[in-house]
């Protein structure tokens, strides 16, 4: 893009923007920079405040079905302050630290269907307006690639991921949403469980893993869900055997099915408790505590939960050093996750009033 974002607030003969983000997948924790380019309009005009906002597509689950959202879960200020001459070209870098539970979009190059973006707020006297938009890729941090590997070669497939609004009770979780990746079962579990469920809640010192299991049903019992969650530090990369690890989590997840709880006790906070503005509402209430209250703004309001699948594989993920990346790379097609990302950010773009 090239100074494509005419601030349509700011009128005729504004101020355009362009965010250009360095090369490369960002991991959770990690520093985000780039530049943000300015080019000045038909007159000189007073930058008061820069600011990007990292967004993500979540869907809301409700009574009446599902909705979807871009849902505002960090803010920055990278600038302002300065006069922007007519026709004045002007660059600001900025270099930003990405929350710890940003949400994982690719593994080993390949995009897992999560929606993610960057966008940029401009303040030109008085006047705010939404500029530019563009994709953030994150990849996994050590030790979630370290899990994934070993679900990989323990036989565990990949199914979709997905973002979902709402607290997970009993956890330390700061976002707004939480991230899914949904799992086919390993051959050994197929008996008993439909998939498995997994998200990561990274910290600063570690990692908290959540495990959920659709469990299948008897003759003469329903599936029910089990879930379980446990404790890795980022120094424990190379320091366990991650595949007896992980297999030993899947077993006591299975046949401890009240190890941590089940919905009823670990829960989700409902996504439209007031204030979140999403505009429906949803009972997922935690017995272990109180949804997350947050602040953040959605790009369709505030609020934010939902279950969005990405392309499904259904295949196996096979053994070996890639785990579940061989999985993705052998059926996900890759072009249709970038014609999703790209439709969405062009309709968040449209609802905005911008132009893409």
């Amino acid at each position: 893009m090239v100074f494509k974002r005419l601030l349509g607030a700011m009128g005729a003969g504004g101020p355009s923007v362009d965010t250009v983000l360095d090369g490369g997948a960002v991991a959770p924790g990690g520093i985000l920079s780039g530049q943000v380019h300015l080019q000045g309009g038909s007159a000189d005009v007073e930058i008061e405040h820069i600011g990007l906002e990292l967004i993500a597509r979540v869907e809301a689950e409700h009574e009446d079905g599902e909705s979807e959202g871009a849902v505002v879960f960090e803010r920055f200020t990278v600038g302002g302050g300065f006069r922007l001459a007519e026709q004045e070209r002007h660059s600001v870098p900025f270099s930003v630290y990405l929350p710890w539970e940003t949400p994982v979009s690719e593994l080993y190059g390949q995009p897992l269907g999560i929606v993610l973006g960057v966008r940029t707020e401009l303040a030109v006297a008085g006047a705010r307006d939404k500029g530019d938009l563009d994709p953030l890729a994150v990849r996994p941090l050590p030790v979630q690639e370290a899990v994934l590997e070993a679900l990989g070669q323990l036989g565990f497939g990949f199914r979709s991921a997905d973002l979902e609004h709402g607290h997970i009770g009993g956890t330390g979780q700061q976002l707004p949403f939480y991230q899914e990746i949904e799992l086919t079962p390993a051959p050994q579990y197929a008996h008993v469980v439909n998939e498995i469920e997994l998200t990561f809640l990274a910290t600063p010192a570690g990692m908290e893993i959540v495990l959920e299991a659709d469990k299948r049903g008897g003759l003469f019992e329903s599936g029910q869900d089990a879930l379980t969650r446990f404790m890795v530090s980022h120094h424990d990369v190379g320091a366990r055997d991650w595949n007896g690890e992980v297999d030993g989590w899947i077993r006591q997840l299975v046949e401890h099915r009240a190890s941590y709880g089940s919905h009823a006790t670990y829960g989700h906070a409902d996504p439209y408790a007031a204030g979140s503005g999403y505009g429906h509402h949803s009972a997922h209430e935690s017995g272990h505590g109180s949804g997350h209250e947050s602040g953040y703004e959605s790009g369709y309001g505030s609020g934010h939960e939902g279950h969005r699948s990405g392309p499904g594989l259904g295949t196996a993920v096979a053994a070996g050093a890639a785990g579940l990346a061989v999985g993705v790379v052998g059926g996900l097609v890759a072009a249709e996750v970038v014609d999703e990302v790209g439709d969405f950010f062009e309709g968040d773009d449209d609802e905005g009033g911008e132009e893409d």
